[in-house]
């Protein structure tokens, strides 16, 4: 199936009327191989665009150490306690909307999830709190102020390449958004 030329449609009467150049008994001034105003005519002409829409949010709360989080789908499996080893996937961003490191391949949907211990010399602070509480196949999204980020360039979840690596520890004194979905309670911390 062949597209159209753009050309074969100026014969309509509506694209006539509307083109300068038209007016004039001319043919339509084309701009890189078609005629824009063509495009704001019959928008049909044009691919759709798929509707996007943003996760339901079932609740949104901030704990007391500023960090700001919102439920998205809570979770039926077991509770992730301090203490614990979990498995979660995650998105990174900053606070700014750009993107910095995730653990899904946002091209293939591969995954590859990241396992750490709930404890606050592994882990970042934040990003503890979030998971705290979460159950398995729960999706919360959280931002985190600075003081509860990567403080040290030790603490977990850091992404192995350089790029992402650097964008993190760079920009260290501001807040970051986590994407966190928690896959497994691996161990549960007893005492």
């Amino acid at each position: 199936m062949g597209a159209l030329p753009f050309q074969s449609l100026a014969h309509l009467p509506c694209a006539a009327s509307l083109s300068p150049s038209c007016m004039k008994n001319e043919q339509p001034k084309m701009f890189m191989g078609f005629n824009p105003i063509l495009l704001c005519v019959y928008p049909i002409i044009a691919a759709p665009l798929p509707e996007m829409k943003e996760p339901e949010v079932i609740r949104a709360f901030k704990l007391a150490s500023g960090v700001r989080i919102q439920e998205i789908i809570e979770g039926e499996g077991p509770e992730a306690n301090e203490g614990d080893v979990v498995e979660f996937n995650y998105v990174c961003r900053r606070a700014n909307g750009y993107f910095v490191h995730s653990t899904v391949d946002q091209f293939s949907g591969e995954s590859k999830p990241i396992t750490l211990p709930l404890d606050e010399n592994q882990v970042i602070e934040g990003l503890k709190e979030v998971l705290i509480g979460m159950r398995v196949g729960g999706k919360r999204r959280a931002l985190i102020p600075p003081s509860l980020g990567y403080i040290d360039e030790n603490l977990q979840p850091i992404p192995e390449e350089f790029g992402p690596r650097r964008s993190l520890l760079s920009h260290a004194n501001e807040p970051l958004v986590f994407e966190v979905q928690l896959l497994k309670v691996i161990f549960k911390y007893s005492f």
